[in-house]
């Protein structure tokens, strides 16, 4: 596997989404950190670039989701600018940008969506694309189609994800196997050997060797 063509992202992984006194806590979000930060010293020792794509709403909420401003505007107006404590940006010791690392703020779920993710990975020359944080079925799995979508190779590291509950984990993980993530666990991803397959790149080559006319 290429590392110099692939990216860490980890996503949303802040006080407001892991703390138990935060109306958006992740059940799961706790107990996926030492995984997570195990997985972001082994991608910095191999040269991999690390993205941390977080959230901060606006003081106002003219940026909060429709969806969410109801959540909001009644549990503290989290992840304000500036925050500090149970219901801010602040995040554990283990997701502190380091020197060579790139920080993103998203406006929605996707790490993609309305950001200079891409732009930044393709002037990187980036093929595979390692998503990790929370949540599992939004921000994660927003993430995932949007990635195989703009088809980067895409790598999941199953215990650096969280869900509210083992269910929710399971069967979101389930669909996005089928779809064509490639789903492993921080142990595989810290071993030796381990590699991923350029399933994007191969296709990419049999298309520019086919003569059929595309009509």
């Amino acid at each position: 596997m290429d590392w110099k063509t692939t990216a860490l992202v980890v996503i949303d992984m802040e006080n407001a989404f892991i703390s138990e006194e935060s109306p958006l806590c992740i059940k799961q979000a706790a107990a996926s950190v030492p995984a997570c930060g195990r997985v972001i010293q082994k991608a910095r020792e191999r040269g991999i670039p690390v993205f941390f794509v977080n959230r901060i709403y606006r003081k106002n909420g003219s940026d909060v989701e429709f969806t969410r401003y109801d959540s909001w505007a009644g549990g503290g107006r989290y992840l304000a600018p500036g925050s500090t404590g149970p219901l801010s940006i602040d995040v554990p010791k283990e997701f502190q940008p380091m020197e060579g690392d790139y920080t993103i703020v998203k406006p929605r779920f996707s790490a993609f969506f309305q950001t200079e993710l891409d732009l930044i990975l393709r002037r990187l020359g980036v093929k595979t694309v390692i998503l990790t944080g929370t949540t599992t079925p939004n921000c994660i799995r927003t993430s995932c189609y949007d990635g195989l979508s703009l088809d980067y190779n895409i790598l999941i590291i199953e215990d650096c994800c969280s869900s509210n509950t083992e269910e929710i984990q399971r069967v979101n993980m389930e669909d996005m196997a089928r779809v064509g993530a490639v789903i492993a666990s921080s142990a595989e991803f810290c071993e030796e050997g381990f590699a991923v397959e350029d399933f994007a790149g191969e296709i990419q080559r049999r298309v520019q060797n086919d003569e059929t006319a595309p009509e």
